[in-house]
């Protein structure tokens, strides 16, 4: 086993790698940029070694420099965990030729699926079954154009070199090919370096099955069985499961083996992924091979019992398998969802901001958390906006799903909008609970998924009342305990009036709307009016941000988070923000912007397919933003003129930037 490694990524991959370093008694070394100062993967390794500015491409990316940090630490090998250079057949290279050890599969089998188009030309050579499509080394627009009309349409285009759903567009009508086309190959070269793209025949509500590999350097290999990641938008895992539900062992033999046989047709070494698209029939397709550890791969580690880090470990320092197929065996049903930084209902726009208030489910036997943050750490532009990784596991599926909404509910974040109420949506569709899963599942249940903004309800405003009178009694009982007269009643926290009934009034803004609370003070408890009725209500400070309250007899315990006037009310897995209105402010600005193309997020401008004067109809695409490593398309609110036009190709714009004036057509 090796003394000391270096981990050449961040994020929540990182600390997972090392929690298993850590237990076998491998030292660490991490890595991070400027952005990353006081990241939770630096705190978690041995030693951090700096490598840049924020930019990937200036720090993660930058082989050389951690190859310079590999020799100066002392590190006997690299994981490159997923993403950045992972999948870098150079990468791999070079760390061999400076005698350090890749722990991930030899060169050639990175080089041989790097390219889709050339991989799936090699599992056809295979025997393994392809998705009708052109996978050719000819990249005019034409040439795809035809092939994609030869094809027949729906079809995908897919980036040739990496995943992610990056330089991905589903194209249903010949004549938007060209854009997405171009939309694809740019995103592409920006998330890759390389633009080539193929193209499939997308299939319609198929399911997306990926079988985990493993393989030695004594020629033994083993799967250990299936994952079912059809939950997904914009082409990226939203929530895998392991096994794959309707799974009968004919077919789990038969996919086991198929992809065995890719991995053997590459002398692949290391953790793998073969990944397989499988139609309503049961026909299952070669999609690609990922030549590294997966995301989902905690769900494969819950029903089989195995750590696939020290699987990786332990293959890269030369020993034979930990298990032969014979060995290995499904016990149980485990689920990810992946919580993001993004905004559902604005098609997963990712978000930035502070963590002002992060509490994860606890772990246990049935729960596991793997997450790269901590509260405080700010979400920003330049990585990927994953916060953690939520599985679970219990005997059997229903048990399993009933573990996941409980541990969606219990999950907490605010200072950043995320995706927890949407997952608990998802999670609680009878569908899903149903089993009846494909790729389109999203987009098919979007009007069940995508609810309106609710109002807060009257329990809501009870307990944003209540938390802000225990703020008011806490100030008060504390100016009463520097009081020279403790006996005084003008220094009482109970409320006490002269004359006339003892009660205050809070006014709270939720959304567009003014709600109004007024707080009776009675001996041991409030008489609460709001909403058109009266409640009886009391509670208990049991930390900063959590109170035992009782309303009407009912006994619960909540969490509200504070940030300025701002109290987050967190209830039932989901998060209500309310606005305490200043009684002495004169009036609140109105800032509308529905007719404004702002920036919906800080990033950088990549592509202007207008010009001003030109005349544009509602939906045509104005402006390309990169943030993220995703592509974003701002397309004109109304049919109108573009008037001006206020940044350029490469400019770096924040939050809420206006960057496209336009006049109506009926103006």
């Amino acid at each position: 086993m090796f003394d000391k490694i270096l981990i050449a990524n961040r994020g929540e991959i990182a600390c997972r790698v090392a929690r298993t370093c850590r237990r076998l008694g491998v030292r660490t070394v991490a890595v991070y940029s400027e952005a990353d100062v006081e990241a939770r993967h630096v705190k978690l390794c041995d030693e951090a070694w700096l490598l840049g500015p924020a930019p990937a491409r200036e720090s993660y990316l930058r082989g050389d420099t951690i190859l310079d940090i590999v020799r100066r630490s002392g590190a006997q090998a690299i994981h490159p965990g997923y993403g950045f250079l992972s999948e870098n057949a150079e990468f791999a290279r070079a760390c061999h030729s400076a005698e350090r050890v890749f722990i991930g599969p030899p060169v050639k089998a990175i080089e041989a699926m790097g390219s889709k188009s050339a991989a799936k030309e090699i599992m056809e050579r295979a025997g393994v079954p392809l998705v009708p499509g052109y996978h050719g080394d000819e990249q005019s627009a034409a040439v795809l154009a035809a092939a994609a009309e030869d094809i027949g349409y729906p079809v995908l285009i897919k980036a040739s070199a990496g995943g992610g759903g990056k330089g991905m567009r589903r194209v249903d009508d010949p004549a938007h090919f060209a854009r997405e086309l171009s939309s694809a190959q740019r995103e592409a070269r920006s998330a890759f370096g390389d633009d080539r793209v193929l193209v499939e025949k997308y299939l319609l509500a198929p399911r997306h099955i990926e079988v985990q590999v493993f393989a030695d350097h004594h020629g033994h290999a083993v799967h250990l069985f299936e994952r079912d990641c059809s939950i997904q938008r914009r082409h990226q895992k939203v929530i895998e499961e392991a096994p794959a539900p309707g799974m009968n062992s004919t077919m789990r033999a038969q996919m086991g083996e198929t992809a065995l046989a890719a991995a053997r047709a590459i002398d692949y070494v290391g953790a793998g992924t073969v990944e397989f698209i499988v139609d309503r029939g049961g026909s299952f397709y070669f999609m690609e091979m990922n030549t590294r550890l997966q995301v989902e791969h905690p769900v494969t580690e819950m029903i089989t019992g195995q750590d696939l880090v020290e699987w990786q470990l332990r293959v890269a320092t030369g020993e034979p398998l930990p298990c032969t197929q014979a060995e290995l065996s499904i016990e149980g049903h485990a689920f990810e969802a992946r919580v993001y930084a993004e905004d559902p209902d604005r098609d997963f726009l990712p978000a930035t901001g502070i963590l002002s208030h992060y509490r994860p489910p606890e772990e246990s036997v049935y729960v596991r958390v793997d997450t790269g943050v901590n509260q405080g750490d700010q979400v920003g532009i330049h990585y990927d906006p994953m916060i953690a990784k939520l599985v679970v596991w219990d005997r059997d599926r229903d048990n399993a799903l009933r573990r996941l909404r409980s541990a969606l509910i219990e999950f907490q974040v605010t200072g950043v909008t995320t995706n927890l109420a949407f997952l608990s949506a998802l999670a609680s569709h009878p569908a899903f609970a149903e089993a009846r899963v494909d790729t389109g599942f999203i987009e098919r249940h979007r009007a069940q998924l995508f609810g309106e903004r609710i109002p807060a309800d009257a329990r809501t405003l009870a307990v944003a009342a209540l938390s802000e009178l225990l703020r008011i009694d806490t100030a008060a009982a504390e100016t009463a305990a520097l009081s020279a007269d403790p006996y005084s009643p003008w220094h009482s926290s109970s409320g006490w009036r002269l004359n006339g009934d003892n009660h205050h009034t809070l006014a709270f803004l939720d959304g567009e709307l003014t709600h109004s609370v007024t707080a009776h003070y009675r001996d041991d408890h409030y008489q609460l009016d709001l909403s058109g009725e009266s409640m009886c209500a009391a509670a208990v400070a049991l930390s900063p941000e959590c109170m035992r309250i009782d309303l009407d007899g009912v006994r619960t315990t909540v969490t509200v988070v504070r940030d300025a006037a701002q109290i987050t009310v967190i209830s039932d897995g989901r998060n209500h923000s309310l606005i305490l209105c200043d009684p002495l402010a004169q009036g609140m600005d109105e800032a509308v912007a529905d007719d404004r193309v702002i920036a919906p997020m800080p990033g950088s401008i990549i592509d202007v397919p207008v010009q001003a004067g030109q005349t544009v109809q509602l939906g045509d695409p104005l402006m390309i933003l990169e943030a993220m490593k995703m592509e974003h398309t701002l397309s004109a609110p109304f049919s109108g003129v573009v008037e001006e036009i206020h940044f350029r190709i490469g400019d770096q714009v924040e939050e809420g930037t206006e960057l496209v004036t336009m006049v109506r057509s009926d103006a």
